[in-house]
């Protein structure tokens, strides 16, 4: 892309909002040189700008008057930043799965190659007014990503955000923080040193140029980029209205991994999330589950189980003939024979074979079971 397309670029970030599609089609017809100059002209629209009404024409030529995009790039330079568009050798391109609503380019703070890293990143959502549950999963599952090498990326914002970008840069990891609003603008003000630490060690990206704010429909535009950028998106908390149900559903039209984070039944913070799993989305409870996901063949979350007992280890035969004894009291040969299914003699064959394991215990002429396997067997049977 040549440097001027990159300076209009720049400019169109000031004139048109991130995601509108109908100006990405003006950009396709256009190009953004071409697109600025007919914005600053007063000649009547034509082509793809012909159908736009004469209020919208109005407002998108007052924005465009007496841009000076290079003031906003000499800026991005001062804090160590840059402008990055498509194209270019660091422009994720999976970005460019949005179609129309792909980003003008981007604005980033930060050392790292923002392509790379995106290669091997999952996003981690969730609600503002987060649970200490929320809050707690949030920044567990961020460290497990982190330390088994992936990216972490997040809007940045209180609650589940916040606790995700900490856990990952507490674990020495990589995170991204995507802002709906300019990257040298801290958003929420709480998090002035978060965002510090992030351009620090990760990456702070936005759509929006140097100085711009945030604002409600900014927030949920933002979040596309989030969906786009990553293999997959975890929501951690969320009511049935939320902005992370948006980047949710936003990666399932991408053909994204879209995942889940269960909670209580009774909480309005999981009832968005489990609206989630009841449709496509993916139950997930660590980041070892999340990386079998999104990751490469053979990265395999640890098969789950409980506790293996002995008995469990005892063939079907003895098995049978163990649960034959009473939980309490002895019981004769023959009995267990019977209760076996069995004849005597077999069964007393099994019951010695118990008795060199510990299992079981000779009483008179009964058998019992030893008080460590009672114990176990009571607990099976619900008997307390």
């Amino acid at each position: 892309m040549s440097e001027a397309e990159r300076v209009a670029r720049a400019a169109l970030t000031r004139v048109l909002e991130p995601g509108d599609e109908r100006g990405g089609r003006w950009l396709r017809e256009f190009g953004a040189e071409g697109l600025l100059a007919l914005l600053a002209s007063e000649d009547r629209p034509e082509g793809a700008l012909a159908g736009t009404t004469e209020k919208r024409m109005s407002g998108l030529r007052a924005r465009a008057m007496g841009l000076v995009p290079e003031r906003d790039l000499e800026a991005v330079h001062a804090f160590g930043g840059r402008f990055i568009v498509p194209g270019d050798t660091e422009w994720p391109s999976q970005l460019d799965d949005l179609g129309d609503a792909r980003p003008l380019g981007l604005w980033l703070r930060g050392r790292p190659d923002l392509r790379k890293w995106a290669l091997r990143s999952v996003a981690v959502v969730g609600a503002r007014a987060c649970t200490p549950y929320g809050a707690h999963m949030a920044a567990t599952l961020a460290a497990g990503l982190a330390e088994r090498g992936w990216v972490v990326v997040s809007g940045g914002a209180f609650g589940v955000d916040g606790s995700a970008h900490r856990g990952a840069l507490g674990a020495g990891g990589a995170t991204v923080a995507v802002l709906a609003c300019g990257v040298d603008v801290v958003y929420p003000r709480g998090h002035t040193e978060l965002i510090g630490r992030i351009a620090e060690q990760g990456l702070v990206i936005g759509e929006l140029p140097p100085g711009d704010h945030p604002t409600s429909s900014r927030f949920v535009l933002r979040n596309r980029v989030i969906a786009a950028l990553t293999r997959g998106t975890v929501v951690v908390e969320a009511e049935y209205r939320s902005g992370s149900l948006v980047t949710a559903r936003c990666a399932q039209r991408l053909g994204r991994f879209t995942m889940g984070v269960p909670g209580p039944a009774t909480s309005g913070l999981s009832a968005g999330v489990h609206e989630l799993l009841r449709g496509e989305g993916v139950l997930v409870t660590d980041a070892a589950e999340v990386v079998e996901l999104v990751g490469d063949i053979g990265e395999l979350a640890p098969a789950r189980r409980g506790p293996v007992l002995p008995r469990d280890l005892l063939d079907p035969v003895s098995r049978r003939v163990l649960e034959a004894l009473p939980a309490r009291g002895s019981m004769a040969g023959r009995e267990v024979a019977r209760g076996a299914g069995m004849t005597a003699d077999e069964a007393l064959g099994r019951l010695y074979e118990l008795h060199s394991l510990g299992f079981v215990e000779r009483v008179h002429d009964g058998w019992r079971l030893t008080p460590r396997t009672s114990r176990g067997s009571n607990a099976r049977r619900g008997v307390t």
